[in-house]
């Protein structure tokens, strides 16, 4: 087989040469397949990761707690999922080339939120339960009166304003994922980008951001860590619910909301917890697998899964008023360029729908 068996121009989806032109190598070398001369070269490798790309994590399918790609592909099994018309031609030149088959994927229940501690945290009967291990389990961090973090405020009246930087006055707070009508919380983080993606500015927005330190050393409890569990398989797997908890949407927030209140209660003046942008601020791949087991749970990835997550800070109470937090400065933010990066995936490939009843 050549070295380069397929170039980027052999695509016809736009999708597939747009990636492959990413993954591709430059090199004006001929391509034996279309004869095109500019195309990105790929040789097995590349290729066999373009197709991972587009077609295992590009079909990645969210449930309200975990996700699983609906394709996945290897040497034993012949295609049998749906194309459009656009891609047909495609996954056929992938298939030759690489000798596989595409096929829909079977997740292992766990990977769709399948997990005992979550399913009981959405219990309210057997939540309490829960969130005591929680308390129990998680480690404390102390974050000391030499570390800074920020908080950024959207059109505050008075920018300059110190009170505008604490918690959400009265009758504003209860909507966010750990505060709730009588329990203000201040959140804000250590990464001033994932501040931003947190605000969800648009460009007419006006933006400030302050520079904050506690007083005096605050003592948090850490739901950002990978929680090491000895012999606890994911379908048991605290560190598994806690995970996919915040990676969840609004319809988590109760849950979270009593997270931190049973937090609160144990003495802690507030709590680390992983942020919901953790993904598009280290482009890392949700809940990824080998052999059907959690990259979490393998001792050699582990380090490779805690660089997934960027911790936010959820301080309780009014920290400002109260005195524990001090504003250092203020400063405008003005953003003069986003940048995306994202990748493909195909369209028309979903299961069909069963007519069974």
């Amino acid at each position: 087989m050549p070295n380069f068996p397929l170039c980027s121009d052999c695509f016809r989806d736009e999708g597939l040469r747009l990636d492959s032109e990413q993954i591709g190598i430059s090199e004006k070398s001929r391509c034996p397949n279309c004869g095109s001369s500019d195309g990105k070269k790929l040789n097995i490798e590349r290729l066999t990761m373009l197709a991972h790309r587009f077609f295992v994590w590009g079909t990645l399918h969210r449930c309200n707690y975990g996700a699983a790609p609906l394709v996945v592909f290897n040497q034993h099994q012949a295609t049998n999922i749906s194309t459009s018309p656009w891609f047909e031609p495609d996954i056929r030149l992938i298939e030759q080339t690489l000798g596989v088959g595409f096929f829909y994927y079977g997740p292992r229940l766990w990977m769709v939120g399948e997990v005992e501690p979550l399913k009981a945290l959405q219990d309210p009967t057997s939540r309490t339960s829960i969130t005591s291990r929680i308390v129990q389990q998680y480690p404390t961090k102390v974050l000391s009166a030499t570390e800074s973090f920020y908080r950024i405020r959207k059109d505050p009246k008075i920018p300059h304003d110190l009170e505008q930087y604490d918690s959400r006055p009265l009758g504003l707070f209860g909507a966010g994922r750990l505060d709730s009508p009588n329990f203000p919380v201040m959140y804000a983080s250590q990464d001033l980008h994932v501040c931003v993606h947190e605000c969800r500015v648009t460009a007419e927005d006006e933006l400030y951001v302050a520079t904050l330190s506690p007083t005096h050393d605050l003592k948090l409890l850490d739901l950002s860590v990978l929680l090491e569990e000895a012999e606890v398989a994911e379908f048991e797997s605290l560190d598994m619910a806690v995970h996919m908890l915040f990676l969840a949407g609004k319809h988590a927030y109760e849950i979270t909301r009593d997270v931190a209140v049973a937090v609160a209660s144990a003495g802690y003046d507030g709590l680390v917890y992983p942020s919901y942008f953790s993904l598009l601020r280290t482009g890392g791949r949700p809940f990824e697998t080998a052999y059907g087991l959690s990259h979490r749970r393998l001792p050699h990835l582990r380090e490779y899964e805690k660089e997934k997550t960027v911790a936010n800070l959820a301080l309780f109470g009014r920290p400002i008023k109260d005195g524990s937090v001090a504003v250092r400065c203020i400063n405008k933010v003005v953003i003069n360029r986003v940048d995306y990066r994202f990748h493909f995936g195909p369209v028309g490939c979903d299961p069909e729908p069963s007519n069974s009843s």
